[in-house]
C-alpha cells in the first residue's frame, strides 16, 4: 500500500513537470479557444434582449351558487396566473393585438412570469432580438391579460405596478461567460493531451526513471549526455 502511494506521488510530480514543459500548449489552447467561444458569441448568437412588466394580482371572492367563498393569494398562487398567460388563446390575443410576426409556440418560449418574492406581485419577462418589439409585447400583455383573469377566475383582478420600457442593453449572450468557458474548455484539452501523451510514453528517460519503475533491478551503468560534457567543458 505505501509502494504505491509513493508511485502515485512520482507521478502526479512527473505530470505537473510535463504540464510546465508544455506551459506554451497550455496558454496557446486557453487563448485559441476563449477567442473562438468570444467570436462565436460575438459573431453567430443573436443578441436578446428582455423587458419586463409588473403586475399585481387581487383575489376577491369566488360565487359558488348563491355562497360566496373568500380566496387568499395563496387559494390562487402565480402559477394558476403564469398558466392562464402561457394559454394559446392568451397569447394569440397578444400577437394579434402587437402586430408581431411570431406563432404561438415562439411567443411562448419568448415569455415568462413569476411570482416576485412570494408576493401578490407577477413580474413578466418577455425576451426578444428587437428591445422595442419586447417593450411593445410585454406592455401588450399587461393589457390582455387582466380581461382573460377576469374571464377565467370570478373575483380576481389584475392592475399594472410597472409598465415596460425599451431595454438598454442585451439579455443575452454574455461575452465574458462565453470567454471563460472556451479558456476553461482549452485548459482541460490542453492537459488532457498531455496526461494521455505522458502516460503512453514508455520510453526510458533518465537514471531516476529506471530506479523508480524497477526498484529490484540494479543499474549497472549510466552513459553520460556527452552534449552536456562538452558545454561544461
Amino acid at each position: 500500500m505505501n509502494k504505491d502511494e509513493r508511485y502515485t506521488e512520482i507521478d502526479l510530480a512527473a505530470l505537473l513537470k510535463a504540464f510546465w514543459r508544455h506551459i506554451w500548449l497550455i496558454l496557446a489552447a486557453i487563448a485559441v479557444l476563449g477567442g473562438m467561444a468570444f467570436a462565436y458569441a460575438r459573431f453567430l448568437i443573436t443578441p436578446m434582449y428582455t423587458a419586463s412588466a409588473l403586475m399585481y394580482v387581487n383575489n376577491n371572492s369566488l360565487s359558488v351558487g348563491s355562497t360566496k367563498v373568500s380566496l387568499s393569494y395563496s387559494d390562487l398562487t402565480a402559477d394558476t396566473y403564469v398558466v392562464i398567460l402561457n394559454a394559446r388563446t392568451t397569447l394569440n390575443e397578444v400577437i394579434r393585438t402587437s402586430g408581431v410576426d411570431y406563432t404561438y409556440k415562439e411567443m411562448q418560449r419568448m415569455v415568462s412570469a413569476g411570482a416576485v418574492n412570494s408576493t401578490e406581485v407577477v413580474q413578466i419577462d418577455v425576451t426578444m432580438p428587437d428591445p422595442q418589439e419586447a417593450e411593445r409585447v410585454a406592455n401588450t400583455i399587461t393589457k390582455v391579460l387582466p380581461g382573460r383573469i377576469a374571464d377565467i377566475i370570478d373575483g380576481s383582478s389584475a392592475r399594472v405596478v410597472d409598465t415596460a420600457v425599451a431595454p438598454s442593453g442585451k439579455a443575452s449572450p454574455s461575452y465574458t461567460r462565453y470567454t471563460a468557458l472556451g479558456m476553461l474548455l482549452g485548459l482541460v484539452l490542453s492537459c488532457g493531451f498531455i496526461t494521455v501523451r505522458e502516460l503512453f510514453d514508455d520510453r526510458v528517460q533518465d537514471e531516476d526513471y529506471l530506479l523508480q519503475r524497477y526498484a529490484d533491478i540494479p543499474v549497472l551503468a549510466v552513459i553520460p549526455d556527452l552534449n552536456q560534457t562538452k558545454h561544461g567543458s
